[in-house]
């Protein structure tokens, strides 16, 4: 099933983080402004989510064009080594 991938970029004394990763089943991915990923199975989804966190967790940004960007191309490079 498509998900949409969102998540919060909350400010903070070193910069901007992100978390709370979700996903947000969709008939229509926005590829465009957005992050669209699908997933084969809600485990497999929910393991995905998790090492989202787990590798942002630490992670700062100086402004959130670069935060989404950088989350967009780790999903994209992970999502490549799937195929």
């Amino acid at each position: 099933m498509m998900h949409q991938l969102g998540w919060a970029t909350l400010p903070g004394l070193r910069g901007l983080s992100c978390s709370e990763f979700r996903a947000t089943p969709t008939m229509k991915p926005d590829t465009e402004a957005g992050v669209a990923v699908e997933f084969a199975s809600e485990t497999q989804r929910d393991e995905f989510l998790h090492q989202l966190e787990e590798h942002f967790a630490q992670r700062r940004f100086t402004n959130a064009a670069d935060a989404f960007d950088t989350v967009k191309a780790y999903v994209m490079e992970r999502l490549n080594k799937r195929c």
